[in-house]
């Protein structure tokens, strides 16, 4: 694992999860990192999949999951003829646009699963053939279920990156870290001036 989770608060599970959540969501992003959205776009493995398509998915599925326990009509359906482009951007959409889509899914999440009365609260899946009949979920499943279907991913992503251009996971660690000190060096030297 390339980042560690910081404990959480004493009892606070929530945050807890929420923070494993993100450190997932982390890898993902930081596989995208300095990459045009064509080498992005680009499948160098022996797989269909590519990072900004890694990417779209992830954001879209979570937000599918959050319709899903907020209990409101799906944001986005896709069917059997339009499922494959859940995993590449249209011509349309950026990795700069998907990104800051996948935030504000990201904060919409964090802010209902911090307002439900109870990680215990459930929520019904809808029918469908890969569900058992009548079956619901709690809200604590939802944020495990994420916090897996965006590690699987990370994963992916890892792998697709490395097959890009050599950089692994610890690397770029290392490079957003440099990059945000970059940065608060010239955030603290444009307001001292």
């Amino acid at each position: 694992m390339p980042t560690h989770v910081l404990a959480e608060a004493r009892g606070d599970e929530r945050g807890a999860l929420l923070q494993f959540l993100a450190a997932q969501r982390g890898g993902l992003r930081r596989a995208l990192l300095g990459l045009t959205d064509e080498a992005a776009a680009s499948r160098p493995s022996a797989s269909e999949l590519s990072l900004s398509g890694l990417l779209k998915h992830v954001a879209e599925t979570e937000l599918n999951w959050l319709d899903m326990a907020k209990q409101r009509p799906s944001t986005i359906e896709p069917d059997e003829t339009t499922w494959h482009l859940g995993f590449r951007l249209a011509e349309d959409e950026t990795v700069a646009g998907m990104l800051a889509f996948y935030d504000r899914v990201a904060e919409e999440t964090e802010e209902f699963i911090r307002s439900v009365p109870s990680l215990d609260d459930t929520f019904p899946l809808p029918e469908a053939p890969w569900f058992p009949p009548q079956a619901v979920q709690s809200m604590r499943w939802l944020v495990l279920h994420l916090i897996e279907e965006t590690a699987r991913h990370a994963g992916h992503a890892d792998i697709i990156r490395e097959s890009l251009d050599g950089r692994t996971a610890f690397g770029l660690v290392d490079e957003e870290r440099a990059l945000r000190e970059k940065e608060g060096q010239q955030g603290a030297g444009a307001a001292g001036q």
